[in-house]
């Protein structure tokens, strides 16, 4: 009996969200991992703070040099909500504040203004203006008894002071005065705002005051502090107090040995000596109003560290040394916490955490730091000190380190460590687990002997292997139970293993604050090893052009932008071969090649230009590089005992146009069937060209979006496609496989049923590509063994084009970083993987859900319906069960990567940005290893009972067969 095809297509689209799940809830923590993070907290945007002023209990608030805000439990180090600024990854800056006792933030970004619960992190207000955020503080003090925002603006020469209402996000005034003065900070008092900038021309500056009214943002009066050229640049400006609790502004002179202070209102200043060699300068002053007018100054040289502290007499407007705390060596974190009047300082050294109050140099309190093996060198903290007896304190500190890690010490003891600086990943690449060095190199001593000596060393080298016999067989109670019960298997061993499924990999992943990581894949993406790649200096951030793994040697290649490379084991990150920059010249790109010597990086530089290199590592295959104004291209020729490159064809976009994105086939993709067999059997032969190329370019004047499929070998153009009304501001995307390619965009698109009205959305376009339109024929090749891009076929009337096929939907959401599962064979179907910006989520497409070949206006036949193919709707839903990250939130996504595991069923997935996600999915399901549901203790009880049963009826079987003998 056949179905009705109809009844057929919609059962289909039924059952494939559930047969296709991505991640089913038992699987979440046990075949994925989520690293969390903000990035590293920069020093003025961190602070605890208490989000509901009737409760003691704070929360730790950090902006990022992400761009991302979050808030953190200080109890145990968990994230308790987070927000990407803006949307966009950034490279530091930004301002975050909060007013005592309120229970909201206030941040600012970019042009953005943002106001955000303080427990839930929901946006309360956001504002937007012109020109770029300069400062951003709170009025502490209004005439409502409420609590305000002054942002500082700079827009294109004028400086620009607003108070925003705090809760209605309005503005309530507005400052202008267009000079060519450089804004700074802004600060304020009781009664009045107090406006900083650099007054005067580069190089060659002096400080100005400009003076408010806190009502109505009139001007007042304009101060000007030191003559010309006492300031040079912005950051010489190293401090302006926020209110009252640190009215001054202090600067350092050009050689970092005076500390010029100024008390905000006042037309005096005061200088002070710094320490000799000085290299570095600090002030940290208190927030709250109620505090006691007391700032410590950090000066830092290049081996100790020291502190001054200063009182300012709010009447007098005089500032005087109260004490000064000892120059010790190594570096130190100083902060500053407040409780109502009182002040304290807490300092943390290599071994020691010391609290000091602001009045005198008495310690309150000293701790031991119990940091384990490895001693953490605090770069800057923030810290809350708790009074609980008459001389009993205790202290928390959140410290940044010299690794990046985000570390909380309480009493000296390390409470939690965040990796924060595994964010902002700007490359990956997978890599295999080296093999014992040993093993290698006795393998490859069996391979070069005689069978017979091959045989004797295999069997004495198994003989000694036996030693280890004990030791496994321990094992063997633990694992059985582990199989048994379907529970965690793989155990937090810090030895690096590979296992017979192929899930233990090693990722190693490269940050724009020039750092590397290791992770075990397989172990819960461990971080195995980290180093800084200081041995390559280069600019910040660390400009990536590629990442390459030699899984033969067991090496990682990092190539970066300014010339210089860094080789590393991928099991211990040791450094193999490092060379610096300014040895070669800049890169702008760099590809895996074949040589004579072995696979290798090469570097492209700018342009496209390929320098000469030796004869044995010239790449023996066309490599593609990209122009100026399109893409070349090359082969190389030998001239003598080097090689030169031979550009072999060029294509330019026509005029107007410039390409954005490129996308080809993967090193690693398999091809399982040459052909699709159709409902009516017979076959739709795939073209399957390896050496294409899919290239979208943009029109910016006629908002269009063009797509191009070139052969490599040739640079013939094999099919291109135009899309209209393309918003050029938003996300392209492309990705490719086997025979099919697909991009992403926001586009306009008109309904099928009313031609007139136009619309626009997120569009994805499929397109197959086969060797001929109709079924049972291979084309112009026929069934030809051989095939080349140069040759004409049969007639030179043009080169052997393909026969596509394509298909555009229509997504509620945009999805970018496409990329596609990959398998060991091939032989399970394809997702097609992509990032969805709007939900933080890794999503699963399912290949059938984007096929092209679907029947438009009509039911499927019985035959396309045989083949799983339902009726076209442009409208496609992602449906929640499709995500790969199930409810975990990841994070500013930059890249998706896949590596086929050893099973064919499963691909691997690695996800980076501003987080690090790793899971396993299974396109066609895990057809080829049970799952955790399998009962396995029912089916061992069952195979039990049957032999018991055998067990018993045997004899009775026997005595029968026996008894009818005799009978017989």
């Amino acid at each position: 009996m056949r179905l009705p095809a109809q009844t057929l297509s919609i059962a289909v689209l039924l059952a494939l969200p559930a047969t296709v799940r991505a991640v089913f809830k038992d699987e979440v923590g046990h075949i994925d991992y989520h690293h969390e993070l903000l990035g590293v907290p920069q020093r003025e945007t961190t602070f605890f703070h208490r989000p509901r002023p009737q409760e003691k209990a704070s929360l730790l608030y950090a902006l990022s040099d992400l761009g991302v805000l979050g808030a953190v439990n200080p109890g145990n180090g968990a994230i308790v909500w987070r927000q990407l600024l803006n949307g966009n990854i950034t490279d530091g800056g930004g301002h975050l504040r909060a007013g005592e006792d309120e229970t909201w933030l206030a941040s600012a970004l970019g042009s953005s203004v943002h106001a955000w619960d303080a427990i839930t992190g929901r946006n309360v207000w956001t504002l937007d203006f012109k020109g770029s955020v300069k400062d951003l503080e709170m009025m502490e003090m209004t005439e409502d008894n409420r609590k305000d925002a002054l942002a500082l603006y700079e827009e294109d020469g004028t400086t620009v002071a607003r108070r925003i209402h705090g809760t209605e996000g309005r503005v309530v005034w507005e400052f202008r005065e267009t000079t060519n003065d450089v804004p700074l900070q802004v600060s304020t008092n009781v009664g009045k705002v107090f406006v900083v900038t650099l007054h005067g021309s580069l190089l060659s500056y002096n400080l100005k005051v400009l003076v408010l009214d806190t009502l109505t943002g009139k001007k007042l009066d304009e101060i000007i502090l030191g003559t010309k050229g006492e300031v040079q640049k912005p950051e010489d400006v190293i401090f302006v107090g926020a209110n009252s609790a640190a009215p001054v502004v202090a600067w350092t002179d050009n050689t970092l040995t005076k500390l010029k202070v100024n008390v905000l209102g006042s037309k005096n200043r005061q200088e002070f000596p710094l320490v000799p060699d000085t290299v570095g300068v600090e002030i940290h002053a208190p927030h709250t109003i109620q505090s006691a007018p007391h700032f410590l100054v950090h000066t830092r040289t290049s081996t100790a560290s020291k502190a001054d502290v200063f009182h300012v007499d709010l009447k007098s407007n005089a500032i005087s040394k109260a004490y000064d705390l000892p120059l010790l060596d190594g570096g130190s974190a100083f902060s500053t916490s407040s409780s109502a009047a009182n002040v304290y300082f807490t300092r943390v050294t290599a071994d020691e955490v010391i609290v000091t109050s602001s009045v005198s140099h008495g310690i309150l309190g000293r701790w031991a730091l119990k940091s384990g093996a490895e001693t953490p060198v605090a770069l800057h903290g923030v810290s809350e000190v708790i009074k609980k007896a008459e001389d009993n304190y205790a202290v928390r500190s959140a410290i940044v380190t010299d690794a990046d890690d985000w570390t909380q010490i309480v009493n000296g003891d390390v409470a939690w460590t965040r990796p924060e600086g595994l964010s902002g990943v700007v490359a990956a690449t997978w890599a295999e687990i080296p093999e014992s060095e040993d093993l290698a190199r006795t393998l490859e001593a069996e391979a070069h002997t005689d069978p017979w000596s091959a045989f004797v060393h295999r069997l004495t080298r198994h003989i000694d292997e036996l030693q280890y016999l004990p030791t496994y067989l321990q094992t063997v109670p633990s694992r059985l139970m582990a199989s048994l019960l379907g529970s965690e298997t793989s155990t937090s061993s810090s030895v690096l293993s590979r296992d017979s499924f192929g899930f233990n990999k090693l990722v190693v992943l490269a940050t724009k604050r020039g750092k590397l990581y290791g992770l075990d894949a397989g172990n819960h993406g461990r971080i195995v090893w980290s180093k800084s790649a200081k041995e390559t200096p280069g600019e910040k951030p660390w400009d990536v052009v590629a990442i390459h793994a030699d899984d033969a040697k067991g090496f990682v290649t990092v190539r970066g932008a300014d010339g210089e490379f860094i080789i590393v084991k991928s099991d211990t990150g040791k450094t193999v071969e490092v060379i610096p920059t300014g040895l070669f010249p800049p890169v702008e790109s760099a590809v895996v090649v074949d040589s004579d010597a072995g696979p290798w990086l090469l570097p492209i530089g700018k342009g496209g230009k390929i320098a000469e290199m030796q004869g044995a590592w010239a790449p023996k295959q066309t490599v593609v590089t990209r122009t100026e104004d399109g893409i070349r291209g090359v082969k190389f020729a030998p001239k003598g005992e080097q090689a030169v490159e031979m550009p072999t064809w060029f294509f330019n976009p026509p005029a107007g146009q410039r390409i954005v994105e490129v996308a080809s086939r993967s090193e690693h993709d398999p091809i399982a069937s040459i052909g699709r067999v159709l409902g009516d059997r017979t076959v739709k032969y795939k073209y399957l060209n390896p050496n294409t190329l899919v290239v979208a370019a943009v029109d910016e004047q006629a908002n269009a979006l063009s797509v191009y499929l070139l052969d490599t070998v040739s640079g013939q153009i094999l099919t291109s496609s135009t899309f209209e009304g393309v918003d050029l501001s938003k996300d392209i995307s492309c990705a490719m496989a086997e025979n099919w390619f697909v991009c992403s965009f926001y586009g306009q698109y008109k309904l099928r049923d009313s031609q007139s009205q136009t619309l626009k959305g997120y569009q994805v376009v499929v397109s197959d590509l086969y060797e001929s339109e109709n079924a049972n024929d291979r084309g112009p090749l026929g069934d030809a063994a051989n095939f080349s891009s140069l040759d004409p076929i049969d007639q030179p009337t043009g080169p052997y084009l393909p026969s596509v096929v394509s298909k555009t939907f229509i997504l509620a959401s945009p999805i970018t970083c496409l990329t596609v599962t990959k398998t060991r064979q091939g032989i399970a179907s394809r997702q097609l993987l992509a990032y969805l910006p709007a939900t933080h989520a890794i999503v699963g497409i399912p290949r059938l859900f984007l096929e092209p070949r679907r029947p438009v206006g009509r039911d499927p036949t019985p035959a396309e319906a045989e083949e799983g193919l339902s009726r076209y709707a442009a409208a496609m839903e992602l449906d929640p069960r499709l995500y790969a990250t199930h409810r975990r939130d990841v994070l500013g996504v930059r890249g998706v990567l896949t590596s086929p595991a050893l099973l064919e069923s499963t691909s691997l997935v690695l996800a980076y940005g501003v987080d690090v996600f790793g899971s396993r999915v299974a396109p066609s399901m895990a057809f080829d290893v049970l799952g955790n549901g399998f009962n396995k203790v029912a089916l061992l009880g069952t195979v039990l009972a049957l032999v018991a049963g055998v067990g018993v009826l045997r004899p009775m079987v026997r005595k029968k067969q026996v008894d009818a003998r005799w009978k017989a």
